[in-house]
């Protein structure tokens, strides 16, 4: 058997970020091959990544890049927060980011794309990021947007690092006018979607599903109205409701006199140029994902005591 030294684990513990003890095992398993020690640590990473996929990882970052007129977000989650603030749980989050922009902008691409400075796929990356820090994670979603002309902006809200916080927006500016004047405008408008959480950029683009929501709702509450007087009712709430969910039709947050439409029309004199919002892209962190409950530890202790 060879001999494991000090100096052997800690430069496998260097080469891969595993335990101590695990180091040390892959070592005596591997009769001393740092090499084939490293396999032997990411498969048996591989297997406690597998083992931590049934918890919930609700917790995380949204990760915003954009150059030029290419823009990309992601989220990628984790158990805690705490996770979120570890360096190289960032910088897998910024760089999977990065490399979604030159994707087919699907989850599935991404995850089978080369990660930069290290062997294998971005899944085999974050499979090994669970197994050194221990916590499942996943590389939720994915999307990007790009122009011909104009430009892509982007907002982060909870910041905790340069294009990392708790919600990401992009929006796309369509436009031959100016670049600084689009810039801001879109930055703005990104910020309004990051406010009010538009479901749709027009009526056309609301989802058939929430509309039908909207119109059994309007219809059971002016239930026993005679159908034309009904119909009636439905197409002023309808209206009413677009005003409030579709991004062309709100209030500006900036400036609630006007909306989004009136805006992008004033601001074409100041660009030199007509200006069509194209899409826009809202992630905030672990929305629909159903959170575990934290413990009640008081109750508990206060039933055991009775008990």
């Amino acid at each position: 058997m060879a001999n494991i030294t000090a100096a052997l684990v800690k430069e496998l513990r260097e080469k891969t970020g595993a335990g101590m003890m695990d180091c040390k095992g892959a070592l005596n398993e591997t009769d001393g091959d740092i090499e084939a020690a490293v396999d032997w640590l990411r498969k048996k990473g591989l297997a406690k990544a597998a083992k931590k996929a049934g918890r919930v990882a609700a917790e995380g970052l949204v990760a915003v890049v954009s150059v030029g007129q290419r823009a990309a977000i992601v989220e990628v989650n984790s158990e805690t927060d705490f996770v979120a603030r570890n360096d190289s749980f960032q910088g897998f989050a910024r760089e999977a980011a990065k490399l979604a922009l030159d994707t087919d902008g699907t989850l599935e691409g991404l995850e089978s794309a080369k990660f930069d400075g290290a062997e294998g796929t971005v899944k085999d990356s974050l499979a090994n990021l669970i197994a050194t820090i221990g916590e499942n994670m996943t590389l939720r979603r994915v999307a990007k947007l790009d122009v011909s002309k104009g430009v892509i902006a982007s907002y982060v809200h909870g910041q905790v690092a340069d294009g990392l916080g708790k919600i990401g927006v992009l929006v796309a500016l369509e436009s031959e006018g100016d670049a600084e004047v689009l810039s801001t405008l879109g930055r703005q408008i990104a910020m309004h979607v990051a406010a009010t959480n538009p479901v749709a950029l027009d009526a056309a683009g609301v989802d058939q599903t929430i509309l039908d929501r909207e119109i059994n709702i309007l219809r059971e509450k002016n239930a026993g109205k005679p159908e034309n007087v009904l119909a009636k009712i439905v197409e002023s709430g309808l209206k009413s409701y677009y005003k409030e969910v579709t991004l062309l039709e709100q209030p500006f947050v900036h400036d609630g006199s006007k909306t989004i439409t009136q805006v992008l029309k004033e601001a074409e004199g100041k660009a030199g140029a007509p200006v069509v919002l194209k899409a826009f892209v809202r992630y905030a962190l672990g929305e629909g994902i159903e959170k575990e409950e934290a413990p009640d530890f008081a109750a508990e202790v206060a039933a055991a005591a009775r008990g």
